[in-house]
């Protein structure tokens, strides 16, 4: 730590609290030497001491995937602009209208057929970030494309402890066939290291608790969880809190706070009873209520944004064609087979609130980071939340129009606040190039992309 000629203490950015088995970054700070939002050009002096340096709050980029497709009646505004109205598969983020773009009219072609018959739930997901058509298989000789999560990752993950994170509610099936001919690896994997390398989600809450704070498999905090990874570093904390502004000794306690919460949710749920057994394979030491379940991935989410261990994460709710049920909002059919409604009321009316059930777990990501003060605005305006589906409507498999938000500001260079309605056919590749270039990650084009989004800038 070092003071600056205001004798105001500052410590850099990447300090580390480290304790046996542990590593934890700090969150950001204003004794970091102060914080500008992206858009905002830091001023050096040389004058200054380069700890007091003003740094640039970086910008995160999450993509949260929901599988089979929305009742698209029920989800898509009829008016574009910024008077867009909220429709019903919407209200769950009525408080964050202004705080995200509805997209339609963005397609993904690589999820078609191209002559390739049935599977499309494969496609779906395998091209959603890939922009590329995979490779039917139900073999090992998976291929596709590397994912626009991994392309950022590639230009600036060097900078953060984790280049990326993978997480989803269901594992990744690595062999057999899922889908009519292709690989399940399709079906369950969103990020793609390269084209034939993909990404594995870590599915249970305590492996990506261990990930995100613990020094590897073998360290005594993994081998002796039953001791709390706080109490490695608490005691080099409370010495730092003594030397920070009051601002920040309450960011530092929101943060520890958090973490200390997470895990006594993860001890209660690994030692409550087991309920009625689902109808798929359920992970241990998982709460048994979805809802909970998500709310937990939300917070280790935004612990390891506000860490800074990762800037880039993918989340997938459910793996395509899912047939999860969800008897804590009164269904008990799968959802991939009230997907297939062929506009039948009654599951028409399943399925809506099988979407809803869904955006209200989008809703509590973006209250967390709305919470937590960030320089002069919330880890929300600094992040791009990307919520959407390669399939539209689950009955009939369509990739055109597909149910796509952007939620935050993107460190102040998004026009929030807008539905924004393009013509039919238009690449959410384009989408993708315009995301990459606010992570300092630009590519001239990616997949079928014909140019950049402009709608989107201030």
């Amino acid at each position: 730590m070092t003071t600056n000629k205001l004798n105001t203490p500052t410590i850099s950015r990447r300090t580390l609290l480290r304790g046996i088995g542990v590593t934890m970054a700090l969150p950001f700070l204003d004794c970091m030497g102060g914080l500008v939002a992206r858009g905002a050009q830091p001023v050096a002096s040389s004058a200054a001491p380069a700890a007091a340096q003003i740094a640039r709050i970086p910008n995160r980029m999450v993509f949260m995937y929901a599988p089979n497709g929305k009742v698209m009646p029920e989800w898509t505004p009829k008016t574009p602009g910024k008077d867009y109205e909220i429709t019903r598969l919407l209200e769950p983020l009525r408080e964050y209208k202004n705080d995200m773009v509805v997209f339609s009219g963005l397609a993904a072609d690589k999820a078609r057929s191209h002559g390739d018959g049935g599977g499309d739930h494969a496609r779906a997901m395998a091209a959603y970030l890939t922009g590329a058509q995979p490779f039917k298989t139900d073999g090992s000789n998976v291929r596709v494309g590397i994912s626009v999560d991994q392309i950022a990752a590639s230009r600036i993950g060097q900078t953060t402890r984790l280049p990326s994170l993978e997480i989803g509610s269901e594992p990744t099936n690595p062999a057999g066939s899922c889908d009519t001919g292709y690989s399940c690896v399709y079906n369950t994997t969103l990020s793609w290291h390269s084209a034939t390398m993909p990404m594995p989600k870590i599915y249970k809450p305590r492996d990506i608790f261990n990930r995100l704070f613990a020094d590897g498999p073998a360290s005594p905090a993994a081998a002796a969880r039953k001791k709390s990874i706080l109490d490695y570093a608490l005691n080099e904390s409370h010495s730092l809190s003594a030397r920070v502004g009051t601002n920040d000794r309450r960011k530092l306690d929101e943060y520890f706070n958090a973490v200390r919460e997470i895990e006594q949710r993860m001890d209660r749920a690994a030692t409550m009873p087991p309920g009625k057994k689902p109808d798929y394979a359920a992970p241990d030491e998982i709460p048994q209520n979805f809802g909970e379940y998500m709310q937990i991935l939300a917070d280790l989410m935004v612990l390891a944004m506000q860490s800074d261990t990762t800037r880039i994460i993918t989340c997938v709710i459910a793996n395509e064609s899912s047939n999860r049920t969800y008897p804590e909002i009164g269904i008990n059919d799968g959802h991939h087979e009230t997907s297939h409604h062929h506009n039948n009321p009654d599951k028409i009316a399943a399925l809506v609130k099988i979407n809803t059930y869904h955006v209200q777990q989008l809703a509590y990501l973006l209250k967390k980071l709305k919470s937590i003060k960030e320089g002069e605005g919330t880890m929300l305006d600094n992040s791009m939340i990307v919520y959407g589906s390669g399939n539209a409507d689950g009955d009939r498999h369509d990739h055109d129009n597909l149910p796509t938000l952007l939620c935050g500001h993107g460190g102040g260079t998004i026009a929030s606040g807008q539905h924004i309605h393009y013509a039919k056919e238009t690449p959410i590749n384009n989408l993708w190039v315009s995301l990459l270039d606010r992570m300092d990650s630009s590519v001239d084009n990616f997949g079928d992309s014909t140019g950049r989004l402009p709608e989107l800038n201030v």
